[in-house]
């Protein structure tokens, strides 16, 4: 069952998906699924291999930018602008809970320029705390200013 929450009108977060929520993300107008799990975090997800060929097989574009314990480094934030990006549509990120995957779309927008408090507010309303991240997305906007 999806539980796909709009971040912004072209970007999607979700606690995790099966295979057979692409079809419901297609229908949404997502053109992008990235996948913001390590393979192996737990035993009951399906493996970023088996999300990215059902994800091509129904012709969306597919990226893993995988999120551990040890926090988000520049890379992952330089491969989420990458992916948001280059979209042709819709993305939808996800991970466990969706929280990695907002913190890490809130560190893109910052590093894009957006205004840390049209993140935090976009956040909120998807239901997701950035509180976490605050001070890396002040900084990322600094850096634009």
């Amino acid at each position: 069952m999806s539980d796909f929450r709009v971040l912004s009108d072209t970007v999607l977060a979700s606690p995790q998906i099966a295979v057979e929520d692409l079809a419901a993300a297609r229908g949404e107008g997502v053109t992008c699924l990235v996948n913001n799990r390590p393979d192996g975090e737990s035993p009951d997800q399906p493996e970023s291999a088996t999300m990215a060929q059902a994800a091509e097989a129904l012709g969306l574009r597919y990226v893993h930018i995988p999120i551990t314990h040890a926090g988000f480094s520049i890379a992952q934030v330089d491969a989420m602008v990458d992916a948001l990006d280059g979209a042709e549509g819709k993305v939808l990120a996800y991970c466990r809970s969706g929280t990695r995957s907002t913190l890490l779309w809130a560190l893109a927008q910052a590093k894009r320029g957006e205004s840390p408090e049209a993140i935090a507010t976009a956040a909120a309303q998807a239901g997701y705390d950035i509180g976490p991240v605050r001070p890396a997305i002040d900084a990322l906007a600094a850096e634009r200013s």
